[in-house]
Formats: structure tokens, sequence, C-alpha cells
């Protein structure tokens, strides 16, 4: 496979990652784009995340594949707004709706931590069939939720209204403990740049408010009525969501099998995406 590479004005300046088209769904919009030509390919992010993670993954996919990305409720450029429902149950029905707003049957998909359970959530209750899932370091099996989370949780008023010089300090420490590798200075401005603003503050606290088990402990039992047989991509070094989550996974999933990613972390998008990304098109493209 070549060698991945960037648009020089996604790496020179993350500002210009821009999602052009937008999806009306509950009265909200949410921002979408669409890259390639050829079997279609959905990509979903996870939390504290958006599509700018994607980047380099959709560069690669994009080769060979319709490449279909967006931004969740409440994060990157989608809507965010005060009392707003960012919760897993409202991102699974999200991207049922998106999947037939596209006009998909049957896509491919790959979900990263959140995204995961997304994804899995829309397989397993909102009814999508995929022809192939990809999960990486995905949220799926409990206990799961951080002490910060916990945290966040029962004072979420007191953190959105810290002063910014102070959230973005902790949102950068935060985003760091998910990767293994050093971040180079435009990914990690990439990905704190929809956090920053007094709207993406509340926003950042109002998704991890959000957050509960309840979502996976409801999904768990029926994991075993997955047919497409996953792939399970897994950094080796994720102190989030450990390996061993992914062992559990693969043997609650028949068929699936977990491919760990050496010297990655939990953001395998920004530690290993050459790595990520063979292991994707070769699963996609078995030939």
């Amino acid at each position: 496979m070549k060698k991945l590479s960037e648009s020089k004005s996604a790496m020179a300046d993350p500002a210009q990652w821009h999602l052009s088209r937008s999806f009306a769904f509950e009265a909200q919009h949410v921002a979408y784009d669409v890259r390639g030509n050829g079997p279609a390919v959905v990509l979903v992010h996870g939390t504290p995340w958006s599509s700018f993670n994607w980047r380099k993954i959709i560069a690669a996919l994009a080769r060979h594949h319709t490449v279909y990305f967006y931004d969740l409720l409440g994060f990157g450029q989608s809507q965010k707004s005060a009392g707003q429902d960012v919760s897993l149950r409202i991102q699974g029905r999200l991207l049922a709706r998106l999947i037939e707003h596209w006009g998909l049957v049957r896509p491919m998909v790959v979900g990263h931590d959140f995204g995961g359970t997304t994804v899995l959530r829309s397989h397993l209750l909102e009814g999508i069939e995929y022809a192939k899932m990809a999960l990486v370091d995905p949220v799926a099996v409990g206990p799961w939720g951080s002490p910060f989370f916990k945290h966040v949780k029962v004072h979420e008023a007191a953190f959105s209204g810290v002063p910014s010089y102070i959230h973005a300090a902790m949102v950068e420490a935060y985003v760091r403990g998910a990767m293994h590798q050093t971040p180079q200075p435009e990914a990690l401005a990439g990905i704190l740049r929809p956090w920053l603003s007094e709207e993406g503050q509340a926003a950042f606290y109002r998704q991890i408010s959000q957050a509960d088990q309840q979502y996976t402990d409801e999904i768990e039992p029926l994991y075993g009525a997955i047919t497409c047989k996953p792939l399970l991509v897994w950094g080796e070094e994720d102190t989030w969501v450990p390996i061993e989550k992914g062992h559990a996974l693969n043997r609650m999933i028949p068929g699936s099998r977990l491919v760990p990613l050496p010297a990655a972390g939990h953001l395998v998008q920004e530690d290993a995406p050459q790595l990520l990304a063979d292991v994707l098109v070769k699963y996609f493209n078995p030939s």
C-alpha cells in the first residue's frame, strides 16, 4: 500500500478541516462529507474526537471506496446547544437515520471508541445491517468510565464554568492521555479546536456527563447474535480501554478477529495511522 499522506492544508492548518454537507436530524444540524468512489464505507468517531481524526484513514480508503464521515451530534462541526441529548442512545439513532439518508444498503463501517458503541447500537437496536464491521478500541464491554467521567457527571456546571485557559489545559492533558506517541502540534490543534469556544467548552462536559454504562449494558447480551464476523482492532498500549476488553469482546462475538497494533494507544488513528489503514484496507479488500 502507498504511504499515507495528508493534504497540505489539513496538515498546516487544522482550521481548514471542513465538512461541507449538513443533515437535519430532529431539528438539529449534523455536519458530514463524502470522499472517493466505490463500495460504501462509513466512519464513526468517538469521544472527545471528531471526523478530523479520520483524515489519514479517509485518504487511504477513498482510493477504492466511497467514504462517508460525519461529526456526532454535539461534536466537531455538528450542532452544540444547551440541554441537548448527545447520549449514546441518540447517537445510535442518528447513525441509522444518516445511513437511510445516504441510501446505503449494508455498507461497511468503522467505529472507534464511542463510535464503536454507536455502530453496535445501530445494528442491534436500530436494525441496520452491515456487510463488514470494524471496531477500533470500542467502548463495548463493562465496566467502563473513568473517575474524571464520574466527577464531571456530578459537577458538570462547575466544569463548564471554569476559566477558558484552565479548560484548555484540562482538555489537552486529557486527550494526550489517549495517545502512546507524542502528538504532532497540528494533530493536537485539530483535536482541541472544537472544544475551545464558549459553546465547545459547555459541549465538552455535556457529552461526558451523559456517558453512561447503561448504553452498553443493554446491548452486551446481544453480541452473540452478530453474524458479520467483525474485525476488532486494538492499540496494545491503550490505557483508556485496555486490550483485555478486546479479548473479552472477541470471545463474545462469534467469528470476530482481534488484531493488536503495537506501540499504539487508544487514539490509534494518530498513533499508528499507517498500520490502521493497512489493516482496514485489507479487511475491506481481501483480494
